[in-house]
């Protein structure tokens, strides 16, 4: 048979996606046999692959797919080695059928991906060729569904691609239209304030306890410099978040205040009224983890009178968030930098 023709090119190109230079070898090593050529293309891409696992994936784009009634929202989070691959409609296009087969599959984990069938062909070889194709390393590294039958999923993604997010909510059948709008509005909000548990019970209490310490720490030293500048300076708390705050620590709190309020002769008959607002503004004091870390306890960005909370309750008394997700780029990738010109140094010093 012949080896590699301009006519067989393009029709090895167009079923492998392969380069032009790639089409070409294949071809004449095949002696101009389109099977045997793609399969060549597929070990050479897998060797091509095998030599690109290596390098550092931290670029890339986070994904989100939701179904058409809004009962499954899927978000993965594929790398790339370069922002400019990240770009490309190759890499676009493979993001979006990862994210669909993620979907499809059910698969939570790489591994669970890897052993799944995609066209055909097994999902790691599959990724593999794509990789050749495309030159650089490409991982599916994180991914998560989220399914409900008796409300809605929601999600969104900043236009970047830089961070994702999908939630989900329990409500009642006639409220599914406001609530779909609504988690939309909250997605947006999570990728902008990046809220790192959904409340406030979610946290670790190790976690709350160092920060805690950390925040105490933080206003200290700012009242440091406020005195010194003869401003006012900021009440430092007790706590930090809402999961500290228990029936005996604000009883506590009421009786203090009721304390002051009577050595200051203030009338009985209204220290009630004070206290009221008074154990308020400690409250908002003493729950700033909250604020920053926990969706339904922090300011609602479309409307800073509210907390995603209240927002939620405002918009619909049925509507419960149950389920929040977030996905930031190259979250916990560690990339080492390199230093090409000490690398030359040492090569020249040889």
């Amino acid at each position: 048979m012949a080896g590699a023709t301009p006519k067989l090119i393009k029709e090895l190109r167009a079923l492998s996606g392969a380069g032009l230079s790639d089409c070409k070898k294949a071809l004449n090593e095949c002696e101009g046999d389109i099977d045997k050529s793609m399969a060549f293309l597929r070990e050479s891409g897998l060797a091509k692959a095998a030599k690109k696992a290596g390098n550092v994936a931290a670029e890339g784009l986070v994904s989100i797919l939701i179904n058409e009634d809004n009962t499954k929202a899927t978000l993965a989070e594929i790398n790339s080695q370069t922002d400019f691959v990240a770009k490309n409609d190759d890499f676009i296009n493979l993001k979006n059928e990862i994210t669909s087969h993620i979907q499809v599959t059910g698969s939570s984990t790489t591994e669970e991906l890897n052993t799944t069938t995609i066209n055909g062909t097994n999902f790691e070889e599959y990724l593999n060729g794509r990789i050749a194709i495309i030159g650089e390393n490409i991982v599916a590294r994180r991914m998560a569904t989220i399914s409900t039958n008796n409300g809605v999923v929601n999600g969104y993604v900043h236009t970047n691609g830089k961070v994702g997010v999908i939630l989900a909510a329990t409500c009642a059948p006639e409220a599914k239209e406001k609530a779909t709008a609504l988690l939309k509005s909250i997605g947006m909000h999570a990728a902008a304030m990046k809220p790192s548990v959904l409340s406030y019970t979610d946290f670790d209490s190790e976690f709350v306890e160092s920060e805690n310490k950390a925040i105490i720490a933080d206003i200290e030293k700012e009242n440091i410099e406020l005195h010194r500048l003869g401003k006012p300076e900021k009440n430092i708390p007790e706590f930090v978040s809402a999961s500290q705050l228990t029936d005996e620590a604000i009883a506590t709190a009421e009786s203090k205040m009721k304390d002051e309020l009577l050595a200051q002769g203030k009338p009985e008959n209204i220290i009630e009224n004070i206290v009221k607002g008074k154990i308020a503004r400690w409250i908002e004091d003493n729950t700033q983890l909250d604020k920053t870390h926990a969706l339904l306890s922090q300011t609602y960005v479309m409307d800073d009178s509210k907390t995603i909370a209240q927002a939620i309750a405002d918009c619909d008394a049925s509507i419960e968030l149950v389920d929040y997700i977030k996905f930031e780029l190259g979250e916990g990738i560690e990339v080492i930098e390199e230093d090409f010109a000490a690398e030359v140094a040492a090569q020249m010093g040889r």
